[in-house]
């Protein structure tokens, strides 16, 4: 299994920018793709992105693509979410995800580890 702890979310206005991490650890960390879903309020949990230990792959869910970036240090173990350009429409718990490695994130991180989640709410 792998542990994974959130930490970044805070309240920030519309159109900033913001960056979210997550520090993972575990033995078998370096086959996990890790990645981030959000959750808003009476909403249901949705994928958000995802990217592997090499850096060939990410993926992106149409709402934050050209607005978010994600990206895996390997020598810190830490997953980022850079978000640029937020909206109002952003705001929700995010969750630090992660899962075998996949074409699909969106569906095997579902079955995967998950953080406890952080608070990213945009102002107007």
């Amino acid at each position: 299994q792998v542990q994974l702890q959130e930490s970044g979310g805070r309240l920030v206005q519309a159109g900033g920018s913001l960056r979210l991490s997550c520090v993972a650890s575990g033995r078998t960390l370096r086959s996990y793709d890790l990645g981030w879903f959000r959750q808003a309020p009476g909403k249901e949990r949705e994928f958000v992105a995802a990217g592997n230990w090499g850096g060939d792959f990410t993926k992106y869910a149409d709402s934050v693509k050209g607005r978010f970036t994600v990206s895996l240090d390997y020598n810190k173990s830490t997953v980022f979410l850079q978000m640029d350009n937020l909206k109002l429409e952003d705001t929700a718990v995010y969750y630090c995800a992660g899962g075998p490695r996949s074409l699909r994130p969106e569906i095997t991180f579902k079955h995967g580890s998950w953080g406890q989640g952080t608070q990213v709410t945009v102002s107007s």
